[in-house]
């Protein structure tokens, strides 16, 4: 693994990344010839899917209509999340290459924002839009803070050397919380209550995003700070 690697690519902690199922995923993803970059784009794919499912979810009539939409969109988080860590597991392998690197990198982002803007519509009517104090769109706004941890993470690494993962809502915690959030909003939608999982879930990720960024600009300060 090169220095471009080392630096640039997020590293899931090792609990995460030996998983056996992970490995067994990855191995059989390499025995047939996935390539790191295919693996990316399949992520961006579900993102896609998971995007378009959020959208129509809300307007769904009928109790099959809402199933299938909103199972589709959860469903689509957890398989682009198996990516997520699948590529991850290739790095840590030596399988990757720095090409790689554009790759994983700008289609995850590509992947959080096609995911919460998504969520973000997944209100019922037009134009569907879930919102905080009836103002502020919170799938854009979680997306934007989710950027803007990642870019803090980043900079971290170009800066200190290595990457500053804390949360409370780095990139896992944002899709546990979707996820969580999804599943409230289909028991709701079928029992005809009122709807508010997704908007729950957006605000903790838009919220904890906000102090994700905080901690993680903050760790850059100190370890300049400890430096001088």
């Amino acid at each position: 693994m090169d220095l471009l690697e080392k630096n640039f690519f997020p590293r899931l902690s090792k609990r995460a990344c030996y998983e056996a199922w992970v490995r067994a995923v990855t191995s059989f993803c390499l025995r047939i010839g996935l390539s790191w970059v295919v693996i990316c784009v399949f992520s961006m794919l579900f993102a896609m899917v998971s995007m378009a499912s959020f959208m129509v979810a809300g307007d769904q009539a009928d109790a099959l209509g809402a199933i299938l939409a909103w199972g589709a969109a959860f469903f689509c988080i957890q398989m682009s999340l198996i990516c997520y860590k699948i590529a991850n597991v290739v790095v840590e392998v030596g399988k990757g290459s720095p090409a790689g690197v554009i790759y994983n990198e700008f289609t995850d982002r590509l992947v959080d924002v096609l995911i919460l803007v998504g969520a973000g519509y997944s209100g019922a009517g037009e134009p569907g839009v879930v919102k905080l104090y009836d103002m502020l769109p919170l799938g854009w706004c979680a997306a934007s803070v989710a950027l803007g941890s990642e870019y803090s993470r980043l900079l971290g690494a170009s800066l200190t050397g290595f990457h500053d993962f804390r949360g409370p809502m780095a990139k896992p915690q944002r899709m546990a919380a979707l996820s969580v959030g999804s599943c409230i909003e289909l028991v709701q939608h079928l029992s005809h209550l009122e709807r508010w999982g997704i908007k729950l879930a957006l605000t903790l990720i838009f919220l904890g995003g906000l102090i994700t960024c905080w901690r993680r600009l903050h760790g850059i300060h100190i370890h300049f700070t400890k430096k001088d």
